[in-house]
């Protein structure tokens, strides 16, 4: 969002023309992971799938914000799915947490709102949990892949093969 962003121009301006003496360290440091979101929030926002909306309920407050979903085809086709964001304080080591805030019946997401996607797990058997390397935009994009036809498709295919 542009208020942080523009903070941090603002801060990083004031950095050189202040002395050492005249502020403290700790009110000049911003965090690794509000650094990381400034440039991954404008990178989202330039790459959203067209069938979702991001809020910040707080422009200042990066690190949280709702997603809606509205399905353009498959079983949830017309739609609109909540979820809220939290980007923890250790991120990019760990990933977001997320919680649907839309009762649904979906084979990923639980009564409680918890959300099965090996994206947003720490540790994965598989090997597609999450790394440093992943972004915001990788969220919402997996958010986004389980309300397409493609994963349908895919759900079934697994019950037509443990049907038999």
């Amino acid at each position: 969002m542009l208020t942080l962003a523009s903070k941090l121009k603002r801060d990083d301006g004031l950095k050189g023309a202040r002395s050492a003496a005249t502020a403290p360290d700790s009110a000049r440091r911003v965090s690794v992971r509000d650094k990381l979101l400034v440039k991954e929030v404008a990178d989202l926002e330039a790459h959203l799938p067209c069938t979702c909306r991001v809020h910040f309920p707080d422009p200042n407050k990066l690190h949280c914000f709702q997603l809606t979903v509205t399905p353009d085809e498959g079983y949830y086709q017309g739609g609109k799915f909540q979820f809220e964001t939290e980007v923890p304080d250790a991120y990019n080591m760990v990933p977001p947490k997320v919680k649907c805030l839309t009762k649904i019946w979906h084979p990923n997401i639980t009564e409680t709102g918890d959300i099965c996607l090996s994206l947003l797990r720490e540790h994965s058997i598989d090997g597609t949990g999450w790394a440093p390397t992943r972004t915001l935009k990788d969220v919402v994009w997996g958010l986004n892949s389980l309300f397409t036809e493609d994963f349908r498709k895919k759900v079934d295919d697994y019950i037509k093969r443990f049907a038999r």
